[in-house]
């Protein structure tokens, strides 16, 4: 089974797509499931689309190693995130999480000195 009839990515997004960016595909829903799959504690926090970007979901661990992709609509990573038992956020609601920050701030660091 494909993950779009799975995910249901063009049933639950409709006719909408962002006019600058390429739909959500399966490798994006396969990259996230893997990325929660591989680590502790993950959150996913959902971007909503904007004119330019499709709606993106950000995956953070609980060390605040991070990636983001494409999802297509909330209601897909809501789904994703009810199959792997893990918490979803809206992030115009909650922000993002502090250890995300302190995450991007060590790896500047590190590629720093």
């Amino acid at each position: 089974m494909r993950w779009r009839d799975r995910y249901g990515i063009r049933r639950l997004r409709g006719s909408k797509v962002a006019k600058f960016d390429r739909e959500a595909t399966d490798a994006d829903i396969e990259s996230l499931i893997a990325f929660a799959k591989s680590r502790r504690g993950v959150e996913f926090y959902v971007e909503p689309e904007t004119f330019a970007t499709d709606t993106t979901a950000v995956a953070v661990a609980d060390d605040g190693e991070w990636t983001r992709r494409r999802v297509g609509s909330p209601a897909v990573i809501r789904k994703v995130a009810r199959d792997l038992a893990l918490p979803v956020y809206d992030v115009q609601l909650t922000g993002y999480p502090p250890r995300m920050r302190e995450y991007n701030a060590r790896r500047r660091n590190e590629e720093q000195g």
